[in-house]
């Protein structure tokens, strides 16, 4: 597939290499300099390249949100029309330092999302996993067993895009239904992180979040 990233920082920086090293057309885009953007398409090989927000969203198939809270309208403008796009979202709505969310309870940031763009197609994945364990978890991904990663949105053939990329960083996808359970997703998430950056076992211990039956 065409996966254009829309903010190339820890989260997107790896998951744009890791999709690009499974075999995808990666274009990064939106981050601190084209110096990263340039050093991040050369050492995820493949079929990577640096450009512009609106060059990563103009023929992908699917595009990748993974930026801060603060820089989502930032970025939408940048990209421009994301009419039937598919946009898979791991961007919490987290305040400014970091240390709760500004949007729950009756709403998501995934929700939010949607919103701001009415005619896109949003799944949110990938939020409850800290970036430090992406690649190891890619390594790894043709173990038998396999750490399991939820996902939600509203529109199937959204969600089997996103399975596809789940799987290819190594993921066990689990649907957890329509969008608008990321109201609970996301306070889990947080929580993830918590216990990732703050806790005994830090994200060795934080991504597994299996099923405990098929």
């Amino acid at each position: 597939m065409r996966v254009g990233i829309l903010g190339s920082g820890l989260m997107g920086g790896k998951l744009g290499t890791i999709l690009a090293r499974a075999g995808h057309e990666v274009v990064f885009s939106y981050a601190r300099s084209e110096q990263k953007l340039r050093k991040l398409a050369r050492e995820a090989k493949g079929k990577a390249r640096p450009g512009t927000p609106r060059e990563a969203a103009q023929e992908a198939d699917a595009v990748l949100l993974a930026v801060h809270w603060s820089r989502i309208d930032d970025v939408l403008r940048e990209t421009g029309d994301l009419s039937g796009k598919v946009i898979v979202t791991c961007s919490l709505p987290m305040n400014e330092d970091n240390t709760e969310l500004v949007v729950a309870h009756t709403s998501s940031g995934a929700e939010e999302l949607a919103k701001r763009v009415p005619k896109a197609r949003v799944v949110s994945a990938f939020s409850t996993v800290p970036s430090e364990v992406l690649f190891r978890v890619f390594e790894a991904r043709r173990k038998a067993t396999r750490p399991g990663l939820v996902y939600c949105g509203d529109d199937s053939s959204s969600k089997k895009i996103a399975v596809e990329l789940i799987r290819d960083v190594g993921f066990d996808p689990v649907d957890a239904g329509p969008l608008w359970i990321a109201r609970y997703i996301e306070p889990f998430a947080l929580l993830v992180g918590q216990l990732a950056y703050e806790g005994k076992g830090g994200p060795e211990l934080a991504y597994r979040f299996d099923r405990l039956a098929k």
